[in-house]
């Protein structure tokens, strides 16, 4: 039986990424070493650093005076280093669901920290509309797809002051404007590679003007570090990272961010249609806010108590990873860049034919 991995992440990835990571820790390019034990200072690795960074800084057509970098510690970390490395007095938050409440959990540590708005009131159901970005903010900081509640703010939004983004989960997925923002980052365990390495990308000439220069910043910490060191202060995750740049080989010989996009809408169309369609689903966000990465949906209150049979049939099915995070519940399918319409199809099947049996 074939197996559709809607999971949410770690997350598929395209097949011959993962066959072409696993060639190389077997042998890394014919030396007799596997990937997982040369030193990353090598002549052998530097080379997929160096086209890694390359390849992204293509894809996303990153202006002059950005650095790329590949860390460790995943978004949550950068929850913690973006208000270290950019939080003087004040910064302000876009509370779109769990991941921004850690965000904003992590810089009030640092400084005072606003809510410029929230969707809590209706468990983060939407996006807010209609706020104002305060002009004496440090920075905003946004989640720019909300995994568990499956709301996106699919555009580069126009503010008044330093803009940050957290896109784990839909970076690489559309074209975005980098000049826009002073530092994006995005753990790569979902649209970029195998779990293990954050994707940072930040702006040079903005850091190094907090308080906390004074008493000089933790090294680790000091984004200025890792941009010195080229990524290799310390020991990068090598594999994750050569993963990453078979992913990002695979982005460009596939069309790069504008073919992504496409495939997104595509994608959702059919399956955010099956939803609305059906007599035994509904949605669970505002129309306007659905995420093309993280498809949501739930039983319709009558036949809630169909919800374990139905994982169980579409689980006999094939479909993998489409149980619902547990602030929300119901169903969730992942529609990262690996995603396949016939997967998605398959999914659409398989609700089909549930609602048939009742």
């Amino acid at each position: 039986m074939k197996k559709y991995n809607f999971n949410a992440g770690p997350s598929m990835l395209p097949r011959e990424v993962i066959e072409n990571t696993a060639k190389q820790i077997l042998d890394f390019n014919g030396i007799g070493l596997s990937l997982a034990e040369i030193s990353h200072r090598s002549k052998d690795f530097q080379p997929v650093m160096d086209e890694a960074t390359a390849l992204i800084k293509e894809l996303l057509e990153i202006p002059e005076g950005y650095s790329v970098l590949f860390l460790g510690g995943g978004a949550s970390l950068e929850f913690c280093m973006v208000p270290y490395n950019f939080l003087r007095k004040k910064a302000g938050y876009l509370n779109t669901g769990v991941w921004a409440k850690k965000a904003i959990k992590e810089a009030k540590r640092f400084g005072e920290v606003v809510e410029v708005a929230s969707s809590a009131d209706k468990n983060f159901t939407y996006i807010p509309k209609g706020w104002t970005c305060p002009t004496d903010l440090d920075y905003l900081h946004v989640t720019s797809n909300n995994t568990i509640y499956g709301t996106e703010i699919r555009e580069d939004l126009d503010v008044p002051v330093r803009l940050i983004s957290d896109m784990s989960s839909d970076i690489f997925s559309r074209p975005v404007d980098v000049s826009k923002y002073d530092c994006i980052y995005a753990g790569a365990q979902k649209n970029l590679a195998m779990a293990g390495v954050t994707l940072v990308i930040v702006k040079d000439d903005v850091l190094g003007h907090t308080p906390r220069e004074e008493q000089g910043l933790a090294t680790m910490l000091d984004f200025r570090t890792h941009i010195k060191k080229g990524s290799m202060f310390n020991t990068p995750p090598v594999v994750p990272i050569y993963c990453a740049l078979e992913t990002l080989r695979w982005l460009k010989a596939n069309g790069g961010l504008v073919a992504m996009d496409k495939l997104a809408k595509e994608r959702a169309e059919i399956l955010y249609n099956e939803i609305d369609r059906n007599k035994l689903f509904r949605g669970t966000v505002e129309n306007d806010a659905r995420s093309l990465m993280n498809i949501c949906f739930v039983l319709n209150d009558e036949y809630a108590e169909l919800q374990d049979d139905f994982f169980k049939f579409a689980t006999e099915r094939g479909m993998v990873g489409i149980k619902g995070h547990r602030d929300v519940g119901g169903f969730r399918a992942s529609c990262y860049n690996a995603q396949t319409i016939e997967g998605v199809e398959a999914l659409v099947a398989c609700m089909k034919e549930y609602e048939a049996k009742h």
